[in-house]
Order: C-alpha cells, then structure tokens, then sequence
C-alpha cells in the first residue's frame, strides 16, 4: 500500500531472510490442517469486532509479536446517539495538506494512531433492512456478496457465449409498502452512449489520476454543463448564470462533448497543440521584524533569511500540538534546521558573536507565534472591502495561469499552484514528517508545451530546467520534491477532458472484467492447493485482493521510503492467525496510515497463511515471498489486456451497486426517503469492499447538533397542538389527550434551555440586521440607526422571553397568527411531522455513515453512470448526490446516459 502509484515491471530486492519451499509437500499439507468451524462467520467480510472463534493465538504468531494486539472496543449502540460522554473524539486532526481539499471523505481516510475508534464490524454497522427478521447483519451481507457473485459468474458466462444476460430480480413500481422486490425479466441491454471498450493493443498505458481527490475550492470551467434532464434552453440559461472565471474569454465556447467524438487511431496522442503560461510561484519570504526573533536560551538570536524561514515554519504551527510535540517531528525539524545554520553562517546575538545551537529544548519560537497569529487574526479582522481588493488582485495575478489551449480547446488547468514552502508533515506515522519542504525554484521546473507555442517566461533571473513538447504526455510542468523525491506534475483540472476520458477508460476497463471474473476467481480458488508455492501464495494474494480490497502493494526501496506495505508486501509481523479462520491484518498502509482489520477467511486460505508464516521465518520476513506486484499483474493480464490488482476494487463497487440498485423498490416515496435508499446501497458497497474511515473528531458534535434540531422541532410541534386547544378545547376529547402529550424526551430542563436559546437567537437576529442596515446606510452615505432604535427593536425578544415564561406556569399556550383554526394548524403540525421525519432520516444516515466512507466509493470506485441512472429512474435530481464540481468532474456520465435509466454497468 506505498503511495506510489507504478507497477513496474522489474521486481526490486526483497527482503534476505527465511523463504518458503518451491514446493508444497503432502505432509506440510497435513501438518497445517486444523478443524474449521461451520458456525463462525462467513468468510469474505470484515469482523473486527466481532466474536473471535476458537482458542489462543497461535504459537507461531505470539513468538513474533513482542507487544499485545490492539483490543477491540465494545459493541456500540445501534441506535442513534447525539451525545457521547466519553472524550474518544478530542484526538488530534490531521495534518494539513498544501493539495486539494477532498470532495468527500475518502476511501483512503486516516486511521490516525491516536484515535480510540477503529473501523466498524460488520455487526456493529446498522444498515435500514426491509425484512424483520433476526438474521445477523454479517449473514445477511455475505448472502447477498455471494449471490452477486453467483451472479457475476453467470453474466460472465453469457458474455462469452454472446448471449442475453442471465435474468435479474428486477422490481415494478408497488403502491404496497412490502419491501420485497417483485420478479421481472431484465430489460434488454441498451448503448451507453458512449464508445464501447475496445483492445488496447498498442495504446500506451495511462496513469489516471482519477483516485486523487478533487479540490472543494476550483471553480468549475464556464462551460455551463447541464444536468441530465435539461429543458430546452436550459443549458443556455446556465451558461448565461454561470459566473466567468478570471481569464474567461467574452464569447462563450462550445462545450467539447469527448464522448461523441470519433475514436482516434492512435490513442497515444494525446494533444496536437498546447499553449500555456507555466507555473505561480509562491510569493518570496519577508523577514521578520526586528523586534521579533527566535530565542535560544532565553536569549534573541539574529539568522539569515533561509535560516529564519525555516525557524518561522516551525514557530507559527505551535497551536498543532499533534506536530510539534511528536519526537520524530522535532528530530526531523532540528536536523533540518542545522543544516540551514550551517549553509547560511549560523546563529548570532544582539553584539555579532555566533551562538552555538546544539539543543532543540532551549530553542523558544513564543515570539514567532505571537507575531504570526497576529498576523492572522488582523488578516481576519479586514474589512469586506479589504477582503474584495485582495480576493480581485490574486484572481487577477492568478488569471494568466488558470487555463490553457489544447488542440485550440479552452481547458481549466488543476493545479497551477507551485506548492510553498514548509514543514512536511504527511499522513499517519510518517518518519520524514517535520522535515523541511524546500522551495521550489524554476531552474527545477520542466514545462512540456507545444512546438510552436510561446514557452512562458519564467521569473526575472530565473531560467527553466528544460522545455520539451511531449505529445503523449498530459502534464504541463514537472517538478520533483526533496522529501520523497516524488514528481510533482501540474495536470489539467478534474472536469477536463482528459481527465474524464481517464476516469471513462477506468470504469470501461472494470466493465471488462465482468467477462472473465469468474474465470479469474475459479483459477485462483483452484490454485489455492497448488503444490507450487509461487501459485498458492499468488492465490491466497488475489484472494485477498478480491475479497478484501487491498491494496495490491508496490516493491520499494525501504532504505528511502516509509515503512508501508499491501497485500503483495505483508511482512511476517503484519498478520496474526487465529483459529480456526481468524486473520487479524495490522500495518502501515497507503500514506503511512494503520491498516487494522480482524477478518474470516476461507479453511483453505487461513490453512495457506498459517504456512507462509511457517517456522523459521520470523519478524521482517515476508509473508508472501515468492510474489512480487509485477509478477501478479502480468499473470492478471493473461485473462485481459491492462488487467491490474488495482482493477478489482473499482469493479467489485461498480458491479455491486448495480445489483443493489437494480432490486430497489420503486414506491412512492419522499426524496429524502429516495436519497436515503440510495445511501443505504452505498453504504453497503462500502462494507462489502471494505471501504472505511475513523470516526470523524466533529461527528458527536453534529449529531447532538442535529438532534437539538429534530427536538426543536418536535417542541414546535407540541406549542402548535396546544394552540389547536386554545381556538378549541374541544379537540382533546376529539383527539385524545395522549395527542397533545410532550415526547418524552423534551424534558422540563431541555425546554427551558431551548427557550433561553429560541430568545437569544431572536436577540442576536435582531441585532446582526440592525447592524447590516447601519453598514448599508453608511455605504450609502445617510445617517445610521441611534442605538436606540435597536433596544426598541430587542422589545420583541423580551416578549418572546415573557411568553414562555407565561406559558410555563400557565401550561397553556395562546394561539398564534392571524385567524387561527384547527384547519391551520393541523395543516402546520403535518408539515411540521415532515420537517421532523426527513430531518431523522437524515441523522440516521449520518450516523450510520460514520465509520464507512460513502464518498470514496460514490467518487473512485462506483461508475457515476450508476449514479446517474438512479437519479433518472427515481426522479431525483443529480444535485443530491453530485457536487458542482463533481458534475463538472462526471459530466461525460450524465451526458452519456442521457434520459436513459435503463444503462448498467
């Protein structure tokens, strides 16, 4: 699970200590066979947390691990809980990175060391089921993974055999409220739209960057793309409402629709012309002033320019205390900074004479900090105006940079930026965190530009490193970082066209695999007995892969990089056995981030891992060490050109929804009841291809905010149904009194609370609009508001205080409004109960979805075109799960789909 990306094809050294026989002997055979248990879990999902069959851990495995395994926590209450008493969540966040922000929660989210909460069991996790039945969770979602394969494996036959797909459930519309999906023969098989996936051969492999999260920040392209079901002249409506990007040319241009375009011959090609204006530098370091220094032993120190950056980075981040009070991040940072004491002529005192710094402990950044949050906080404190001219003068510097033209076409470029400079602080337990980011300067910079366009101009007295006109290549710049010695490349933003034919070729080629997974899963469960230990440990690899989405893993140099490992890269100390079919995976993953995962695996794989663990191998061997990543993606591209490791995540959330949606109900339904069913299979996606993240530190936070809210409402409801009373008392009888009876949990110290904040809240309502109004008046150039008009206005959040205190003691409440009946206000408690059941759908989804990572399957993993197939078929705009951006980013699926709701994956 390394954060690179390249599957080279020329295996690098692996470890040199004890390795597995070539063979697999019968006796080894025997020796490893123990009982199995037929009442355990089902093999294939996650158990973390639930119950451990069987005895002890295995000698083999208590011999290796020197510490304890982490303990799992206790089950947690299915229902919904707003509050937690506990202060599991006060962990510190993550570090910033200086890239996008992400669309959504990722699949890759971090797992930080010091966080309490780890991902969810299966048990644990509660899913909305239609059926009432006592059938544990696990069970229920290892059914349905098996008959989707079932499935898989009968679709895949058809293909071959170019026949009609075998028949799926399929459901009509139902006015019942059964939730069993009614039998129907599967539509026909309709065009995408789009070209359908041919061979490769010959077509130079593309890295897509479609897994890389899309920034919350860029500002779609002005090409006003339209939403599936645009009436006519909408989609010039939305151009004419989109507002222009800095750069934006006058005239609006034609959207470039890629996916009704002709297939090219050669598919390498990537541009034929490509004009831009390079990279923005960040703005260069401005000295501090004198007054403010670094002090060491108690004393003020003078540095070199580069020296005191280096000492400011560190001073103005002393508020994250999860980095700067980590030992690697001081050990890192400290070596750093003495090599820049040394480069730059060192540290010196008031009177010139140089000061040793040999102790990180006597180094005091206190007045750095202070300097540098004032900064921040007079940053803040601008006025709107202030604000504006600054926002108008960086679009206008960053204008030139923004887009580029590619084959004549306007394209928004992503990521222009060059990163500033910094402390790196990475993700998880990185060891280089705390070192230095140095600056970039342009003498690194490659820029890749047309022949005939004009190479931009880089900085007075600076020079490019090298100019080239790769055609086959679609990044702009290139530079490489001096902590991981990793490329930077500047590419082309997410709702490009080459972005979105990247993602398109992505999903196509998952599609693909639908005609030979089941081939692909016959042989490895077959060679999973393979007397040859290279195919069994292979097996047992694609096994894991496919079952448990891991990563395949990437061979490194661990000299250079970060400890991390995946399935290909499991050392001996990475998995604990535990009978009878137990793993327990704990490593370091993509990003640096701990992977932890208790799981139940086939007899035949747990009796496999037990072998590869085998005496004499002991801690820093590896788990599978006739295997390399090459070598298990050239045997995966013997079944299908391009075929990866990396594949079978994509396909297994793709084809899995669209199972799940394809057996929906199609009753009436409210949208929020519609969203939620489409959340529901996402969320099961998510489990069954083990896409996880930690609790949120906010999560508890919103959902206690979320269930104030649903109270709130529930409060108006019962003053509503009281002031049913006042016009007629009648009503009691009529309704009955448990009608007009508070819920139980709007106890008598919750109201009085929320009244104190419904006056507040009117009082601070009050106060902001008298202040908008005096800003507007003096804009304008009139006379502001006397402060006494304000106390007259705030008569109005006295009264409502001397209401509730009324009522209280009264237990009556005075109809509101003008002409109040018993008509209106049923017809206000019924809207009311809708506010209160969308808003309770809305925390169960919430809460069920904070331990699962929705967004990184609906994002990287599911086909959009899905997505967008349900939005059509159950008549839900696109808006409720599509971003701005990520319409941008999809716009190819929902073009390609069109107003058919009939396309599968």
């Amino acid at each position: 699970m390394s954060s690179s990306g390249s599957d080279d094809d020329m295996p690098l050294a692996r470890s040199n200590g004890h390795k597995s026989a070539t063979k697999v002997s019968p006796a080894d055979d025997r020796a490893m066979a123990k009982s199995h248990s037929k009442n355990g879990p089902p093999p294939g999902l996650s158990i973390r947390n639930g119950p451990v069959h069987g005895g002890e851990p295995m000698d083999v495995d208590s011999a290796a691990n020197g510490t304890a395994k982490r303990k799992s926590r206790a089950s947690i209450d299915k229902r919904i809980s707003y509050k937690d008493e506990s202060d599991s969540d006060d962990g510190a966040p993550l570090a910033k990175r200086q890239k996008h922000k992400v669309e959504d929660d990722s699949d890759d989210e971090p797992i930080s060391r010091k966080a309490s909460k780890l991902p969810p069991s299966i048990y644990e996790t509660a899913l909305p089921d239609s059926s009432d039945d006592d059938q544990p969770l696990g069970a229920k979602l290892a059914k349905k993974k098996a008959s989707i394969e079932k499935q898989a494996a009968q679709e895949a036959k058809a293909i071959r055999a170019n026949k009609p797909a075998p028949k799926a459930r399929k459901v009509v519309k139902e006015e019942s409220d059964d939730d069993e999906p009614l039998a129907k023969p599967k539509a026909k098989r309709q065009s995408n739209g789009v070209a359908s996936a041919k061979k490769t051969n010959g077509v130079k492999k593309i890295e897509s960057d479609s897994d890389e999260p899309i920034s919350k920040k860029a500002k779609p392209a002005p090409k006003g793309k339209a939403t599936p079901t645009p009436k006519k002249g909408a989609k010039a409506a939305a151009k004419k409402e989109e507002s222009a990007d800095p750069g934006d040319e006058e005239e609006e241009e034609e959207e470039y629709r890629w996916w009704d375009a002709p297939k090219k011959e050669d598919d390498s090609i990537k541009w034929n012309t490509l004009e831009h204006s390079g990279v923005l530098f960040p703005p260069p370091y401005e000295p501090l002033p004198k007054h403010v220094r670094l002090h060491y032993d108690g004393k003020p120190v003078h540095l070199h320019p580069e020296a005191e950056e280096v000492a400011v980075f560190f001073g103005s981040m002393l508020h994250s205390t999860q980095n700067v009070e980590n030992p690697v991040f001081q050990k890192n940072f400290f070596g750093d900074f003495q090599e820049y004491l040394k480069t730059t002529g060192g540290a010196k005192d008031r009177d010139g004479n140089k000061v040793t710094i040999k102790a990180f402990e006597k180094l005091d950044f206190k007045h750095i900090f202070e300097y540098t949050k004032g900064l921040s906080e007079a940053k803040k404190a601008r006025s709107k105006e202030e604000k504006k001219a600054e926002k108008e003068a960086r679009e206008k510097a960053e204008a030139p940079y923004m887009y580029c033209k590619w084959d004549g076409r306007k394209e928004k470029v992503g990521n222009f930026r060059v990163e500033p400079p910094g402390l790196f602080r990475g993700r998880g337990d990185h060891p280089k965190t705390g070192k230095v980011k140095k600056r970039v300067m342009p003498e690194q910079v490659t820029i890749n530009i047309g022949k005939d366009a004009k190479v931009p101009t880089p900085p007075a007295g600076h020079k490019w490193k090298t100019v080239q006109h790769d055609n086959k290549a679609t990044w702009l710049a290139m530079w490489q970082e001096n902590i991981n010695g990793n490329y930077k490349y500047v590419m082309l933003a997410a709702n490009s066209a080459v972005k979105g034919q990247a993602d398109f070729k992505k999903f196509e080629k998952a599609r693909a695999l639908k005609k030979y997974i089941d081939r692909i899963r016959k042989d490895y469960t077959r060679e999973l007995k393979s007397q040859l230990m290279a195919e069994r440990q292979r097996a047992t690899a694609m096994y894991l892969i496919d079952r448990f989405a891991l990563r395949a893993g990437n061979e490194k140099d661990t000299d250079n990089e970060a400890d991390t490992a995946g399935c290909c890269s499991l050392k001996y100390e990475h998995i604990t056995l535990k009978e009878p079919d137990i793993v327990i995976f704990d490593f370091l993953g993509k990003d640096s981030i701990r992977f932890y995962d208790e799981v139940t695996v086939d007899k035949q794989v747990f009796k496999n891992l037990k072998m590869f663990k085998k005496a004499p191998k002991t801690t820093g061997d590896d788990i599978f060490d006739r295997l390399t990543t090459s070598q298990l993606n050239k045997h995966l591209s013997s079944y299908m050109q391009g075929l990866t490791a990396k594949v079978f995540r994509t396909y297994n959330a793709s084809y899995t929804m669209s199972k799940l949606l394809q057996e929906l109900p199609q009753q009436n339904l409210t949208m929020a009841e519609k969203v939620k069913l489409y959340n529901d299979c996402n969320r099961k996606v998510a489990i069954l291809c083990n896409h996880k993240r930690t609790v949120g530190a906010s999560h508890e936070a919103q959902m206690e905010k979320l269930g104030d809210r649903i109270k709130g409402l529930k409060y108006q409801k019962w003053r509503t149904k009281m002031m049913m009373l006042d016009v007629d008392p009648k009503q009691k009888k009529r309704k009955g009194a448990e009608y007009f009876e508070k819920d139980e949990d709007l106890t008598e110290e919750w109201v009085l609370k929320h009244q104190a904040f419904l006056v507040e809240e009117e009082r601070l309502k009050i106060t902001k609009k008298f202040e908008k109004e005096n800003e507007k008046r003096q804009a304008e150039g009139e006379k502001p508001h006397p402060e006494k008009e304000l106390k007259e206005r705030l008569k109005a959040a006295n009264e409502l205080e001397a209401k509730f205190k009324k009522e209280n003691k009264s237990k009556k409440v005075e109809a509101e409004g003008k002409g109040p009946t018993v008509e209106k206000f049923e017809a206000a408690v019924k809207k009311i109960e809708d506010r209160i059941h969308n808003m309770e759908l809305q925390a169960a989804d919430k809460d069920g979805n904070k331990e699962v990572a929705l967004g990184t399957s609906k994002i990287n993993y599911i086909d959009p075109r899905l997505t967008v197939v349900f939005s059509k078929k159950f008549d839900v705009p696109i808006e409720k799960f599509f971003s701005k951006t990520l319409r941008d980013k999809f716009n190819w699926a929902i073009h390609s789909v069109g107003d058919d709701s009939t396309w599968e994956f």
